[in-house]
């Protein structure tokens, strides 16, 4: 979400978006195409002192106390998990339960986080601009989270706006999404994309190869250039797992491993049906692999993602794993 470069299809979206009255709004999509950048865009846009048609203006007090955190007018709802990772400050309370080894940062959003924010909208906005709350990933609310933000959403208080980010939206209750007005998230061109890529820091060759790896979503594209195993260790994955290779996923975490591989099994199932391959090169992908091997692999996959967050022995995992993906490649 700090990422300075703004890319050309968020400063579209937030543009069309300020235009627009709503106490609620609801940023869907699949990962990858910035719906967190786009929110924080606009609560900074509703936040600013001196806003344009184009956002905020980048240099009032408002703006720099987004920047450094400390908005008193901004409540900012994510998991307990992601909060720490981006550097948005938790609670007095839940920081200490964290730091006293009481408990560990949750991966949800929880429903005291959500009680407090609905108490924090209904106080009187602090620097006259109004108050906003933002909630990513949305669908990180269990159905008791969710139910606490609802009836504040029926009746919202008068000056507070609220912006939920979600690249799940079917997860989330329909009473909120019934009460947001909705906005799908723009894909942008590939051309595009690549060159906010490349604006970023990441090279031609790897921007090319990693979005296209990303399945043409930019922001995962931008994670992904950062990945350890490289570049040459993603082109050449799909051949090494019909070899058998394990060596080459050693440096990999078994979520990271099984998202690959639904990647392998989608673009191997895909020239088995006569349909272009996404995430990998054509020359990249093994010729083996029947329609059924392929299908029953994709079972097979689907269920390892329920359980890759499980405690099980890595290298086991990923022997597993490996020895799966070559029986459906023979």
């Amino acid at each position: 979400m700090t990422n300075s470069v703004v890319a050309p299809w968020i400063a579209a979206q937030t543009r069309s978006l300020l235009t627009q009255r709503g106490h609620a709004w609801l940023l869907a999509g699949p990962s990858g195409l910035g719906q967190s950048k786009l929110a924080l865009t606009l609560v900074r846009a509703w936040l600013c002192e001196q806003p344009s048609e184009e956002g905020a203006c980048g240099h009032c007090g408002s703006c720099h106390a987004i920047d450094v955190r400390t908005h008193a007018d901004l409540c900012v709802l994510m998991p307990e998990t992601t909060m720490l990772e981006l550097g948005w400050p938790l609670s007095e309370k839940a920081q200490g339960e964290i730091d006293e080894k009481k408990r560990k940062a949750s991966k949800e959003i929880r429903v005291d986080a959500m009680r407090d924010a609905v108490e924090f909208s209904q106080r009187t906005s602090a620097r006259g601009r109004g108050k906003a709350v933002l909630v990513f990933p949305a669908e990180r609310m269990n159905n008791v989270t969710a139910n606490a933000l609802l009836k504040t959403l029926e009746e919202p208080p008068g000056d507070a706006r609220f912006v939920l980010a979600s690249e799940a939206a079917d997860q989330l209750l329909p009473t909120i999404r019934s009460r947001c007005l909705g906005h799908t998230m723009v894909w942008p061109a590939q051309e595009e994309a690549l060159d906010w890529l490349q604006q970023c820091g990441v090279a031609a060759e790897p921007a090319r190869v990693m979005l296209r790896a990303a399945g043409g979503r930019p922001e995962d594209a931008l994670q992904f250039s950062h990945w350890e195993p490289g570049l040459q260790a993603w082109v050449t994955l799909p051949k090494a797992m019909a070899r058998g290779d394990v060596s080459v996923l050693k440096d990999w975490s078994p979520a990271q491993a099984v998202n690959a591989l639904h990647k392998i099994c989608h673009d191997v199932l895909a020239l088995r049906n006569g349909a272009a391959p996404r995430f990998f090169e054509l020359a990249d992908l093994p010729a083996g692999g029947s329609i059924a091997s392929l299908t029953a692999w994709a079972r097979s996959l689907a269920a390892a993602t329920r359980t890759v967050e499980h405690p099980f022995n890595t290298g086991l995992m990923l022997e597993a794993l490996v020895s799966q993906a070559q029986r459906a490649l023979k």
